[in-house]
């Protein structure tokens, strides 16, 4: 017997309401954790007896308040901050008119540039330590911030390139040479026409650089040794976490307050970050 129309609609939407209500409990849940984590007492938080995922006794901020009055929490974000803007500035200026240049040059050599610039991407940090710290030990940038500016760029701009490429091969030719018929140069039309276009594609970079810049470890360890020039990823674990004593709450705290703005940031430019990655892996 077929099973009727209106019914077999109303299991389909039952079933992805199920399937939308699990993705959102799996999402959600780190930082639900995170969230009441921050605000339990240590007691409660080291009590077997209690149910982990509700607070058995009243919240409290002395979490925070010892994240941010007996670490330097505050100088790490603003560091982090720093660093995370200037290298996308960097990323920016290097991979746009880069990932444009590979994707109008013709034949099998754009491809074959676009790919290798893409490999270089995939090279393990830990390979480059070595010629990277005479870099830094040459220029005298030990232990600044600069140090992870000039280092950072090394990765964020061979996949940003490769990714703009797919972006930008996807703007119709006479587009620009409409544009270039009506007088501009071809800058001008990059400039005015295909970055417009592009903004999908660009944003795409600024997140994805973001990211990375917050979650890098081994670089900013390795060139940073003064805890005032630590970024979050370097501060949080070295001041937290001392031999087998995790302080578990200003952990949580430290994580939830920087993980929050990259995912609003995340919720709210989905559409145009999903199409950015789309697009660049089609073309």
């Amino acid at each position: 017997m077929r099973a009727h129309p209106r019914g077999k609609r109303w299991l389909m939407r039952g079933g992805h309401a199920l399937i939308l209500a699990v993705f959102t409990f799996v999402l959600a849940f780190p930082f639900y954790w995170m969230f009441i984590t921050t605000f339990k007492q240590t007691t409660d938080l080291l009590d077997l007896a209690n149910n982990p995922f509700v607070f058995n006794a009243p919240p409290t901020l002395q979490n925070l308040r010892e994240l941010f009055l007996d670490t330097e929490f505050g100088r790490w974000l603003l560091n982090t901050v720093l660093v995370g803007l200037l290298v996308v500035v960097i990323t920016l200026l290097l991979a746009v008119p880069a990932g444009y240049a590979l994707a109008r040059l013709a034949g099998r050599w754009g491809q074959r540039a676009g790919i290798a610039i893409f490999l270089t991407y995939l090279i393990p940090p830990t390979i480059l330590f070595i010629p990277f710290s005479r870099i830094v030990a040459g220029l005298g940038l030990q232990d600044s911030l600069w140090s992870l500016v000039l280092v950072y760029p090394s990765f964020t701009v061979p996949f940003c390139t490769w990714l703009l490429m797919g972006f930008f091969k996807s703007v119709p030719r006479d587009i620009e040479e409409a544009a270039m018929i009506d007088g501009l140069s071809r800058f001008g039309a990059f400039v005015k026409v295909v970055v417009p276009i592009s903004t999908a594609g660009i944003l795409t970079v600024v997140i994805f650089t973001l990211t990375l810049v917050m979650q890098e470890f081994v670089y900013g360890l390795t060139f940073i040794t003064s805890s005032a020039n630590y970024t979050v990823s370097v501060g949080v674990p070295t001041f937290l976490v001392r031999g087998d004593v995790y302080f578990w709450g200003a952990l949580m705290g430290a994580c939830l307050i920087v993980s929050l703005p990259i995912a609003i940031l995340y919720n709210f430019f989905v559409d145009r970050f999903v199409a950015g990655f789309t697009v660049g892996a089609i073309k």
